[in-house]
């Protein structure tokens, strides 16, 4: 896997730099405890979102907030139950989770707007009211490739982005 984007940028480095006081917290890990789609973990999905993320803005040169765009795409997913486990209220699960998600973020660590919009926009156009910045739609776009990702490749997703990251 390439690290250094379209304008030479080592993603890494930069991911590494940008997810500081977030992806390495014990708060954050305990979304590797819950499956998002097919076998991967909503620690992964949301590592793979929020790289994905940042490559895209790096690939095409969009003017952003990386870190916010970073941080939103993390906490994206931050609803901390398994919305597999067949209780009734999980059928709505693609309608309340980013609500969800967006009170336990702003419960657990500090989010600003974009953060808030990021969380709170990602599900659309099932959540009705449109992302607000440029780093919410990047992240809604990239949320729905992973998803898709995700939901077919069903088993070892995420390979070289695990090893690149090391995380566990």
């Amino acid at each position: 896997m390439n690290l250094k984007g379209k304008n030479n940028v080592n993603l890494k480095d930069s991911f590494i730099n940008l997810t500081q006081g977030l992806l390495y917290t014990d708060e954050f890990k305990r979304i590797d405890d819950f499956i998002q789609h097919g076998r991967t973990s909503c620690f992964w999905h949301s590592v793979a979102v929020a790289y994905y993320s940042l490559h895209m803005i790096n690939y095409f040169n969009i003017k952003c907030d990386a870190r916010s765009l970073v941080r939103g795409a993390l906490l994206h997913d931050y609803f901390l139950y398994d919305w597999h486990d067949g209780a009734d209220w999980h059928n709505w699960h693609g309608f309340k989770h980013p609500n969800i998600a967006f009170n336990n973020a702003k419960r657990d660590f500090e989010i600003n707007d974009i953060e808030k919009n990021i969380i709170k926009r990602h599900m659309f156009p099932l959540t009705i009211t449109p992302p607000r910045y440029v780093e919410s739609i990047v992240v809604c776009l990239i949320d729905k490739i992973c998803s898709i990702y995700e939901t077919f490749k069903r088993k070892n997703t995420y390979v070289k982005l695990k090893a690149i990251f090391n995380l566990t």
